[in-house]
């Protein structure tokens, strides 16, 4: 299978550079994988699309200022994405620039030297582990010096970072937000609870996996990133109860979706647990545990691409998409989003 079965053409101007004002308002494309038929709503119909004996899973991460900018010991610029805390004050990291950034170099952040990183070791495409020193707390060093990590294709400064989180957002480990979640509102998530469908909450850190590009010509070739999760066993309790009384299962995003398909046996049901998960998820994956998606519009040719190809087809993916330019929806991480039924 071919990495450019996944690309398409999106005009730059579709690239959302900013948060709507409302969260729920921005527009849902609800794509039937039954007949095929596309309907455009607003996000805040998405409780027309859930009930009693159904369960919403979100992701309950929380975005860390993960970007650093600073110096090198020779005086040239240097620019540190954490990606996942390896423990005992070390991270594993995305650092720029990768050619001229060596093991056993030390980079410097703040005044008179307030966050000291000394690279360890490598971990390809520009990843590097860094050990850190400094004085204090780390999470107050982090707030004061570090930056919300936008990704690259949004230009606009953030006025608000806290639109850049979720409204549940409880557990810091994230480089990036789970977006398909920055639509939800408190108001919109009491009104799915009165439904009488199920709010269920897990964790996944997003990491490496979300950043990395996929530069092998074919899907299989490629090795996705690991990323870390926990899935409490009254979370798994509470899919499993709903799994077998016929309910359906509504991922709020693929970082629920790689959470919960690495928790499933063969026949579907999940068992609490935590831990990386290196799944990579592309057509011809059978779906154990997941029944609808909501998921926002992404990067031609991303591991998220094939996904959701896995999930309604890519013919059929290809076809929202071109929908959506057509409609001229918003894409990518401020955009609007998509649900799968």
């Amino acid at each position: 299978m071919r990495v450019e079965d996944f690309d398409y053409e999106l005009p730059p101007e579709l690239i959302a550079q900013d948060p709507i004002p409302e969260r729920d308002h921005s527009r849902l494309l609800v794509l039937d994988r039954r007949d095929g038929g596309i309907l455009h709503k607003q996000f805040y119909h998405i409780t027309d699309y859930l009930g009693p004996g159904d369960a919403l899973v979100i992701n309950n991460t929380k975005v860390i200022p993960a970007r650093l900018r600073g110096t090198r010991a020779t005086g040239g610029k240097s620019e540190v994405l954490l990606l996942r805390n390896l423990g005992d004050d070390t991270w594993e990291c995305l650092v720029k620039p990768g050619q001229k950034t060596r093991v056993g170099d030390r980079l410097f952040f703040g005044e008179d030297g307030e966050l000291v990183g000394t690279v360890v070791s490598r971990t390809g495409f520009g990843g590097r582990t860094v050990k850190w020193s400094y004085q204090g707390r780390w999470e107050e060093v982090l707030a004061k010096l570090g930056e919300m990590p936008l990704p690259p294709y949004i230009k606009k400064r953030l006025e608000e970072p806290s639109r850049y989180q979720t409204v549940y957002a409880r557990f810091p480990g994230s480089a990036a937000a789970p977006t398909a979640g920055l639509h939800f509102t408190p108001s919109l998530l009491a009104e799915v609870a009165s439904t009488g469908c199920e709010v269920v909450e897990l964790t996944l850190n997003v990491g490496l996996g979300t950043f990395r590009p996929v530069r092998e010509e074919n899907v299989e070739a490629h090795q996705i990133h690991e990323e870390y999760f926990q899935l409490s066993e009254h979370a798994a309790s509470a899919v499993n109860r709903v799994k077998k009384a016929g309910g359906r299962i509504c991922a709020v995003g693929t970082t629920v979706v790689r959470t919960l398909e690495s928790c499933a046996d063969e026949w579907g049901e999940v068992r609490g647990q935590s831990g990386p998960t290196r799944l990579f998820i592309y057509p011809g994956y059978r779906y154990k545990v997941v029944d609808r998606l909501i998921t926002n519009f992404h990067l031609p040719k991303s591991t998220l691409m094939m996904l959701v190809s896995a999930f309604a087809g890519r013919d059929l993916i290809m076809k929202a998409y071109e929908e959506a330019v057509r409609e001229r929806y918003r894409f990518f991480s401020f955009g609007d989003a998509m649900l799968i039924l």
